[in-house]
């Protein structure tokens, strides 16, 4: 039967049978394959795995057994991989917990996520990476992967049990937004995480340079009497992390890039050939200092938006492929955590809904090809962090996410199907829009078509 995007019961394919997607532009950063909607071509999908895939598959027709979804021309690609979410379940359940934000992610075509460990309890122990992942094997929507801390509490100098942490499932670890200030523990934690080839994540920013700033140093925090974080913290924190990857030869990623300075660093280490890479999000390439406004408290990020000049640095970082993968850095706060005066409302936006369009802004203003920004938020993201999803490879999981990369429209936050509506980009003109999100060959959203929303 023929089904539109965006018809029928989203949660209706608890047992996925058989799946033809045609008249799809396939687009997979992982195969560098771009093909252009056709109905001889295009995607099937046997229970959870991708059957076929090609120009030609259904020349002479999709099977008679399949479900036919008739993609009009829009954008096939493989499912979202987002590599840092808060989805603050166990401890902050009011702001997001593993339900809510798994709906927030497939509404935004993410069909992977990586937790962040700064839950209560922290995730430094086996026992809750457990939870979480029998929390999410009871969501059942999209697939939920632990960070582990590199440290007990996040926010210590006594190393976790990487070992066990890596045995039970943990594909990375971090500190979080708490930088791991200690250049012996660092290095411990690297010679440790590298003997069973784990990946350090470091939030780069000097503590003792950045602590008791809210924003960006320099005029605007001046102006509004607000204490300012340098940008030098980064660029400092940086050139020390990155001195002992070289003396260890550890695994480093270094967490949302947010400064010229940084993308610099991260060029240079890159070209000496060390086993570095680095994110940044949407609010980086997107925003400025500028959108802090008047006290908008929505706009209090960590790492703070900085100034025109470095948003264009990370700009050019993505283009050039400095900068490897974009993550959401979805971070929910409660109203009552924002609607405070500047300096004691927390850090921090949601952005699982947001990343797809603003990432294809990237593509809209030239500074991307599809393909290229596509890679930034699939096969980049879970090639780096070991995930079994960013590509359409046959036999892989059937993790999709359909899209209109041209369809217009306006963020509203009121909409999210997150907990919290903390987004620096409410109101926002965009381009792109979710019309399917597939995990394991269920479909696990789907927009309302436009004739019903019109109704």
């Amino acid at each position: 039967m023929a089904v539109r995007p965006g018809d029928g019961d989203p949660m209706s394919d608890t047992r996925p049978g058989r799946t033809a997607y045609i008249n799809a532009h396939i687009v997979d950063p992982s195969s560098g394959r771009d093909d252009p909607p056709s109905p001889s071509g295009g995607l099937l999908s046997a229970g959870e795995a991708i059957a076929a895939i090609g120009p030609d598959i259904f020349a002479g027709g999709p099977p008679a057994d399949a479900t036919v979804i008739d993609c009009h021309g829009a954008v096939l690609a493989p499912g979202l991989v987002d590599i840092r979410v808060d989805f603050c379940e166990p401890g902050a359940e009011y702001k997001e917990d593993i339900a809510s934000g798994s709906a927030s992610a497939a509404a935004g075509g993410v069909t992977s996520v990586v937790m962040m460990p700064n839950t209560d309890p922290v995730v430094d122990d086996a026992a809750v990476v457990e939870f979480i992942a029998r929390r999410a094997r009871e969501v059942k929507l999209v697939k939920v992967y632990a960070s582990a801390a590199i440290t007990r509490g996040c926010d210590s100098n006594e190393l976790s049990e990487m070992g066990l942490l890596k045995a039970a499932g943990v594909v990375a670890f971090t500190n979080g937004t708490n930088t791991l200030a200690d250049a012996k523990t660092m290095v411990r934690a690297l010679k440790y995480a590298s003997t069973f080839g784990a990946l350090i994540v470091q939030h780069p920013e000097e503590p003792t340079l950045a602590g008791g700033g809210v924003m960006q140093s320099g005029e605007i925090a001046t102006r509004l009497g607000l204490p300012g974080i340098p940008r030098e913290a980064e660029a400092i924190q940086l050139d020390r992390d990155l001195a002992l990857v070289d003396m260890t030869h550890g695994r480093f990623h270094a967490a949302h890039i947010s400064t010229a300075a940084g993308v610099e660093r991260i060029r240079r280490a890159k070209a000496a050939g060390l086993d570095v890479t680095c994110d940044t999000a949407p609010p980086y390439f997107a925003l400025n200092e500028l959108a802090v406004g008047d006290y908008r408290t929505f706009a209090k990020l960590s790492p703070p938006l900085r100034a025109e000049e470095d948003r264009q640095a990370i700009v050019a970082g993505l283009a050039d492929g400095t900068i490897d993968i974009i993550a959401s850095d979805h971070m929910p706060q409660n109203q009552d955590s924002k609607r405070l005066p500047f300096e004691q409302a927390e850090f921090g936006a949601v952005g699982l809904e947001t990343l797809l369009p603003m990432t294809l802004e990237l593509v809209h203003n030239g500074h991307l090809s599809l393909i290229d920004a596509l890679a930034c938020v699939t096969s980049r993201a879970a090639a780096r962090f070991g995930l079994p999803a960013g590509t359409l490879a046959v036999g892989t999981p059937a993790d999709l996410v359909l899209f209109d990369r041209d369809r217009p429209g306006r963020i509203a936050a009121e909409t999210f199907r997150s907990k919290s509506k903390n987004s620096p980009f409410d109101g926002r003109l965009i381009q792109g829009m979710v019309l399917r999100t597939v995990v394991d060959g269920r479909t696990v959203f789907a927009a309302v078509p436009a004739a019903a929303a019109a109704a």
